[in-house]
Protein backbone atom coordinates (compact mmCIF):
# COMPACT_ATOMS: atom_id res chain seq x y z
CA UNK A 1 0.00 0.00 0.00
CA UNK A 2 1.26 3.50 -1.03
CA UNK A 3 0.59 6.72 0.98
CA UNK A 4 1.48 9.78 1.76
CA UNK A 5 0.80 12.60 4.67
CA UNK A 6 -1.74 15.66 3.60
CA UNK A 7 -2.84 18.18 6.13
CA UNK A 8 -1.03 15.83 8.84
CA UNK A 9 -3.31 12.58 7.60
CA UNK A 10 -3.15 9.70 5.54
CA UNK A 11 -3.89 9.69 1.62
CA UNK A 12 -3.97 6.25 0.21
CA UNK A 13 -2.65 5.41 -2.99
CA UNK A 14 -1.50 3.00 -5.71
CA UNK A 15 0.36 3.89 -9.41
CA UNK A 16 1.32 1.34 -12.25
CA UNK A 17 2.80 1.98 -15.21
CA UNK A 18 5.31 4.65 -16.92
CA UNK A 19 4.58 7.54 -19.27
CA UNK A 20 2.49 10.54 -19.10
CA UNK A 21 0.31 10.58 -15.91
CA UNK A 22 -3.45 9.76 -16.12
CA UNK A 23 -5.50 9.91 -12.27
CA UNK A 24 -8.24 7.67 -11.14
CA UNK A 25 -10.99 9.02 -9.13
CA UNK A 26 -13.20 6.52 -7.77
CA UNK A 27 -17.60 7.59 -6.95
CA UNK A 28 -19.75 7.30 -4.23
CA UNK A 29 -19.55 3.17 -3.82
CA UNK A 30 -16.10 1.69 -3.48
CA UNK A 31 -12.70 3.30 -3.50
CA UNK A 32 -9.56 3.28 -5.82
CA UNK A 33 -9.63 -0.85 -6.22
CA UNK A 34 -12.27 -1.03 -8.71
CA UNK A 35 -10.13 0.80 -11.15
CA UNK A 36 -7.47 -1.32 -11.17
CA UNK A 37 -8.23 -3.15 -14.56
CA UNK A 38 -8.72 0.14 -16.19
CA UNK A 39 -5.36 0.68 -14.35
CA UNK A 40 -3.84 -2.39 -15.83
CA UNK A 41 -4.98 -1.44 -18.98
CA UNK A 42 -3.44 2.13 -19.25
CA UNK A 43 -0.38 1.40 -17.45
CA UNK A 44 0.97 -0.24 -20.89
CA UNK A 45 1.62 3.34 -22.35
CA UNK A 46 0.62 5.25 -19.30
CA UNK A 47 1.59 6.32 -15.31
CA UNK A 48 -1.81 5.26 -13.83
CA UNK A 49 -2.44 6.55 -10.33
CA UNK A 50 -5.80 6.24 -8.15
CA UNK A 51 -6.03 7.10 -4.92
CA UNK A 52 -8.75 7.46 -2.03
CA UNK A 53 -10.75 11.02 -1.54
CA UNK A 54 -11.23 11.90 2.39
CA UNK A 55 -13.40 9.72 3.90
CA UNK A 56 -13.31 6.70 1.79
CA UNK A 57 -11.20 3.29 1.19
CA UNK A 58 -7.92 3.63 3.24
CA UNK A 59 -7.59 7.09 3.27
CA UNK A 60 -8.28 8.84 6.99
CA UNK A 61 -11.59 9.54 7.54
CA UNK A 62 -11.68 13.67 8.48
CA UNK A 63 -15.17 14.88 8.62
CA UNK A 64 -13.85 18.98 8.28
CA UNK A 65 -12.46 17.59 4.55
CA UNK A 66 -15.54 15.81 3.43
CA UNK A 67 -16.70 19.05 0.92
CA UNK A 68 -16.76 19.13 -2.18
CA UNK A 69 -13.97 21.69 -2.04
CA UNK A 70 -11.84 20.13 0.08
CA UNK A 71 -11.93 16.98 -1.79
CA UNK A 72 -10.97 19.05 -5.05
CA UNK A 73 -8.02 20.34 -2.83
CA UNK A 74 -7.03 17.04 -2.03
CA UNK A 75 -6.27 16.27 -5.55
CA UNK A 76 -4.33 19.65 -6.13
CA UNK A 77 -2.37 19.20 -3.15
CA UNK A 78 -1.50 15.21 -4.14
CA UNK A 79 -0.46 16.74 -7.49
CA UNK A 80 1.82 18.91 -5.69
CA UNK A 81 3.46 16.60 -3.34
CA UNK A 82 3.87 14.12 -6.07
CA UNK A 83 5.39 16.39 -8.83
CA UNK A 84 2.85 16.02 -11.16
CA UNK A 85 2.32 18.51 -13.77
CA UNK A 86 0.11 17.95 -16.81
CA UNK A 87 -2.55 15.72 -16.17
CA UNK A 88 -5.27 13.56 -17.44
CA UNK A 89 -8.32 12.58 -15.16
CA UNK A 90 -10.67 10.42 -14.93
CA UNK A 91 -13.78 10.65 -12.63
CA UNK A 92 -16.49 8.28 -11.60
CA UNK A 93 -19.61 9.81 -9.62
CA UNK A 94 -18.38 11.49 -6.95
CA UNK A 95 -14.69 11.33 -8.56
CA UNK A 96 -16.40 12.75 -12.25
CA UNK A 97 -17.45 15.96 -10.08
CA UNK A 98 -14.25 16.25 -8.04
CA UNK A 99 -12.58 16.07 -11.70
CA UNK A 100 -14.60 18.55 -13.51
CA UNK A 101 -14.21 20.76 -11.14
CA UNK A 102 -10.64 20.88 -10.66
CA UNK A 103 -10.93 20.99 -14.36
CA UNK A 104 -12.74 24.38 -14.15
CA UNK A 105 -10.32 26.00 -11.48
CA UNK A 106 -6.71 24.60 -13.16
CA UNK A 107 -7.73 24.32 -16.85
CA UNK A 108 -3.82 24.64 -17.43
CA UNK A 109 -2.74 21.38 -15.16
CA UNK A 110 -5.83 19.28 -16.20
CA UNK A 111 -5.06 18.19 -20.17
CA UNK A 112 -8.38 16.31 -20.85
CA UNK A 113 -10.79 14.79 -17.99
CA UNK A 114 -13.41 11.68 -18.62
CA UNK A 115 -16.00 11.99 -16.28
CA UNK A 116 -18.42 8.82 -15.77
CA UNK A 117 -21.68 8.78 -14.32
CA UNK A 118 -21.81 12.70 -13.71
CA UNK A 119 -24.72 13.82 -12.49
CA UNK A 120 -25.84 17.06 -14.70
CA UNK A 121 -29.16 18.11 -12.79
CA UNK A 122 -30.28 17.85 -9.09
CA UNK A 123 -33.10 15.05 -10.21
CA UNK A 124 -30.70 12.97 -11.44
CA UNK A 125 -29.48 11.51 -8.43
CA UNK A 126 -31.72 8.57 -6.83
CA UNK A 127 -32.20 9.87 -3.30
CA UNK A 128 -31.14 6.16 -2.15
CA UNK A 129 -27.09 7.54 -2.23
CA UNK A 130 -28.23 10.28 0.76
CA UNK A 131 -30.64 7.20 2.53
CA UNK A 132 -28.98 4.21 2.52
CA UNK A 133 -25.55 3.02 4.08
CA UNK A 134 -22.24 2.33 2.39
CA UNK A 135 -22.76 -1.29 2.37
CA UNK A 136 -26.59 -1.16 1.07
CA UNK A 137 -25.46 1.10 -1.37
CA UNK A 138 -23.13 -1.57 -2.64
CA UNK A 139 -25.45 -4.69 -2.45
CA UNK A 140 -27.98 -1.97 -4.81
CA UNK A 141 -25.53 -1.19 -8.00
CA UNK A 142 -22.80 -3.89 -7.77
CA UNK A 143 -24.26 -7.49 -9.72
CA UNK A 144 -23.45 -10.73 -7.96
CA UNK A 145 -20.37 -10.94 -10.53
CA UNK A 146 -16.36 -11.53 -9.75
CA UNK A 147 -15.93 -7.95 -10.85
CA UNK A 148 -17.97 -6.11 -8.97
CA UNK A 149 -16.24 -7.95 -5.70
CA UNK A 150 -13.50 -5.58 -5.68
CA UNK A 151 -15.79 -2.41 -4.93
CA UNK A 152 -18.23 -4.35 -3.08
CA UNK A 153 -15.59 -5.40 -0.32
CA UNK A 154 -14.05 -1.51 -0.35
CA UNK A 155 -17.39 0.19 -0.05
CA UNK A 156 -17.81 -0.65 3.86
CA UNK A 157 -14.84 1.63 4.39
CA UNK A 158 -16.53 4.53 3.14
CA UNK A 159 -17.74 7.07 6.17
CA UNK A 160 -21.22 7.33 5.07
CA UNK A 161 -20.95 11.19 6.22
CA UNK A 162 -18.39 11.67 3.14
CA UNK A 163 -20.66 10.47 0.73
CA UNK A 164 -24.13 12.74 2.48
CA UNK A 165 -21.92 15.96 2.94
CA UNK A 166 -20.58 16.13 -0.88
CA UNK A 167 -24.16 14.97 -2.29
CA UNK A 168 -25.42 18.13 0.00
CA UNK A 169 -22.77 20.31 -1.47
CA UNK A 170 -23.79 19.18 -4.98
CA UNK A 171 -26.88 20.94 -4.68
CA UNK A 172 -25.21 24.39 -4.93
CA UNK A 173 -23.62 23.54 -8.06
CA UNK A 174 -24.54 24.24 -12.06
CA UNK A 175 -22.78 21.04 -13.04
CA UNK A 176 -24.69 21.24 -16.54
CA UNK A 177 -23.12 25.09 -16.69
CA UNK A 178 -19.79 23.77 -15.42
CA UNK A 179 -19.79 21.25 -18.12
CA UNK A 180 -20.61 24.17 -20.70
CA UNK A 181 -18.12 25.96 -19.18
CA UNK A 182 -15.05 23.64 -19.27
CA UNK A 183 -12.60 24.77 -21.74
CA UNK A 184 -10.69 21.26 -21.45
CA UNK A 185 -11.36 18.50 -23.58
CA UNK A 186 -14.22 16.66 -21.88
CA UNK A 187 -15.78 13.21 -22.56
CA UNK A 188 -18.78 12.25 -20.50
CA UNK A 189 -19.98 8.52 -20.35
CA UNK A 190 -22.81 7.24 -18.78
CA UNK A 191 -24.91 3.73 -18.39
CA UNK A 192 -28.19 3.92 -19.97
CA UNK A 193 -29.22 1.82 -16.81
CA UNK A 194 -27.66 2.99 -13.99
CA UNK A 195 -30.34 3.71 -11.45
CA UNK A 196 -27.86 5.75 -8.98
CA UNK A 197 -27.03 8.37 -11.32
CA UNK A 198 -29.88 8.93 -14.35
CA UNK A 199 -28.46 10.56 -17.50
CA UNK A 200 -29.88 13.64 -19.14
CA UNK A 201 -29.35 12.63 -22.61
CA UNK A 202 -31.68 14.74 -24.57
CA UNK A 203 -31.56 18.40 -23.33
CA UNK A 204 -28.03 18.44 -22.50
CA UNK A 205 -27.00 16.41 -25.94
CA UNK A 206 -27.71 19.46 -28.15
CA UNK A 207 -25.86 21.99 -25.71
CA UNK A 208 -22.48 20.47 -25.37
CA UNK A 209 -19.43 22.87 -26.12
CA UNK A 210 -17.58 21.29 -29.30
CA UNK A 211 -14.62 20.50 -26.87
CA UNK A 212 -17.17 17.94 -24.97
CA UNK A 213 -18.89 15.01 -26.23
CA UNK A 214 -20.88 12.01 -24.93
CA UNK A 215 -21.11 8.28 -25.40
CA UNK A 216 -24.14 6.29 -23.36
CA UNK A 217 -23.20 2.66 -22.48
CA UNK A 218 -26.57 0.54 -23.65
CA UNK A 219 -25.45 -2.20 -21.75
CA UNK A 220 -24.55 -0.66 -18.74
CA UNK A 221 -25.69 0.54 -15.12
CA UNK A 222 -23.54 2.35 -12.54
CA UNK A 223 -20.24 0.60 -13.00
CA UNK A 224 -19.73 0.88 -16.78
CA UNK A 225 -16.15 0.21 -16.28
CA UNK A 226 -16.89 -3.21 -14.99
CA UNK A 227 -19.84 -3.92 -16.82
CA UNK A 228 -17.86 -3.42 -20.36
CA UNK A 229 -14.66 -3.70 -19.26
CA UNK A 230 -13.13 -4.31 -22.88
CA UNK A 231 -15.68 -1.36 -24.44
CA UNK A 232 -14.63 0.89 -21.72
CA UNK A 233 -10.93 0.39 -21.51
CA UNK A 234 -10.82 0.46 -25.08
CA UNK A 235 -13.05 4.07 -25.38
CA UNK A 236 -10.69 5.34 -22.72
CA UNK A 237 -7.79 4.66 -25.04
CA UNK A 238 -8.51 5.96 -28.29
CA UNK A 239 -9.63 9.14 -25.53
CA UNK A 240 -6.11 9.51 -24.03
CA UNK A 241 -4.01 8.76 -27.34
CA UNK A 242 -6.09 12.06 -28.92
CA UNK A 243 -3.85 15.07 -29.19
CA UNK A 244 -3.82 17.20 -26.60
CA UNK A 245 -6.52 19.98 -27.28
CA UNK A 246 -8.68 17.56 -29.60
CA UNK A 247 -12.16 17.04 -29.32
CA UNK A 248 -13.32 13.67 -28.28
CA UNK A 249 -16.05 14.56 -30.60
CA UNK A 250 -14.36 12.15 -33.35
CA UNK A 251 -14.93 8.93 -31.19
CA UNK A 252 -17.67 6.65 -32.18
CA UNK A 253 -18.86 3.87 -30.61
CA UNK A 254 -19.34 0.84 -33.25
CA UNK A 255 -18.75 -2.78 -32.25
CA UNK A 256 -15.45 -1.87 -30.58
CA UNK A 257 -13.89 1.61 -30.58
CA UNK A 258 -12.47 3.29 -33.75
CA UNK A 259 -11.07 5.99 -34.01
CA UNK A 260 -12.67 8.11 -37.12
CA UNK A 261 -10.74 8.86 -40.31
CA UNK A 262 -10.77 12.21 -41.50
Amino acid sequence: MSAIILEGDIVHYEVLGRGRPVIFLHGWVGSWRYWIPSMQATSTAYRAYALDLWGFGDTAKSPNRYSLESQTDLLDSFLSEMGIGKVALVGHGLGAVVALLYAQKLSFVVDRVMVVGLPVKQEDLSERLQSESPTELATWLLAQDPAMEAARAEAPKADTEAIKTSLENLQALDLAGLTNTTTTATLLVHGQNDPAVKPSLGEVNGSLPSNAHRIVFEESAHFPMLDQPSKFNRLLADFLALESGESPRQLQLKEEWKRRVR
